[in-house]
């Protein structure tokens, strides 16, 4: 397993919420670029009401293109937000809500997309799993043969 983070400093990675992430969406943005990443804000502008499909499946496009390295996502419990996400073949987005679930997202999933609901995740919670979800490499060995797996799907 190596040391270094799976996005490398200067990468993009897009970024999206619903209304209801919309104010941890930006703090997360923040967190991000303090990392040194290149952030692509997906939207909303502001906490309007809006449907979480559409954030959450044009984010999965851009992971999926490959115009952003990895993702992250906010909507009131994450959960519709990653459902939407996880309907891109290539997009493998992982609801998280501690450190440990954020590392093991990465490093047994390989997972490309953090979501996190802003209703039901501290802040500070939240704030942690980002950098524990940027700073864990995927362990391969025999957790790529279970990835691989899902990509069949």
């Amino acid at each position: 397993m190596s040391d270094t983070p799976f996005v490398a400093a200067g990468e993009a990675v897009a970024i999206a919420s619903d209304h209801a992430g919309f104010v941890l969406k930006n703090v997360l943005k923040g967190d991000l670029e303090a990392m040194g990443y290149k952030v692509v804000d997906l939207g909303p502008e502001d906490e309007t009401s809006v449907d979480y499909p559409d954030f959450g499946l044009s984010l999965a496009r851009e992971v999926a293109t490959g115009s952003a390295t990895a993702g992250v996502l906010v909507c009131g419990t994450g959960i519709g937000i990653s459902i939407a996400a996880n309907r891109e073949p290539k997009v493998r987005a992982a609801l998280v809500h501690s450190e440990e679930t954020a590392k093991m997202s990465r490093a047994h999933n390989d997972a490309n997309v953090m979501a996190v609901g802003a209703r039901v995740t501290e802040e500070n919670t939240a704030r942690a799993c980002l950098k524990a979800f940027f700073a864990t490499p995927f362990e391969g060995g025999r957790h790529a043969r279970r990835v691989d797996k899902l990509s069949g799907i």
